[in-house]
């Protein structure tokens, strides 16, 4: 069993960054992909990005391209979400994620079977 939890989330202004943190149990943190996701009232839950197993593969959704970075310390079973010049439209409750499987990079969020309880981020005008 894996345990996800998520830090680092608040209230900034638009144009501001925040740094989301998702801390990692289980001894097999660096075989997995992880994955962040965001869910904003109303709205279904959606990819945001996620990080290979080693690190040296990221993926973006198109929304966050060039102001999001997702980056991860195995030594520290930790996961980071670098979120620059951040809008409105960017508010929501991000989650980070894992796949049970090791090694493997799931194509959306029903491929990934662990999740963190989430972490506010709200972005004022």
């Amino acid at each position: 069993q894996v345990q996800l939890v998520e830090s680092g989330g608040g209230l900034v202004q638009a144009g501001g960054s925040l740094r989301l943190s998702c801390a990692a149990s289980g001894r097999t943190f660096s075989m997995h992909t992880m994955g962040w996701f965001r869910q904003a009232p109303g709205k279904e839950r959606e990819f945001v990005a996620a990080i290979s197993w080693t690190g040296g593969t990221t993926y973006y959704a198109d929304s966050v391209k060039g102001r999001f970075t997702v980056s991860r310390a195995n030594g520290k079973n930790t996961v980071y979400l670098q979120m620059n010049s951040l809008k409105p439209e960017d508010t929501a409750v991000y989650y980070c994620a894992a796949p049970l499987m090791r090694r493997t990079v799931p194509s959306g969020a029903s491929g990934y079977d662990y999740w963190g309880q989430g972490t506010q981020v709200t972005v004022s005008s």
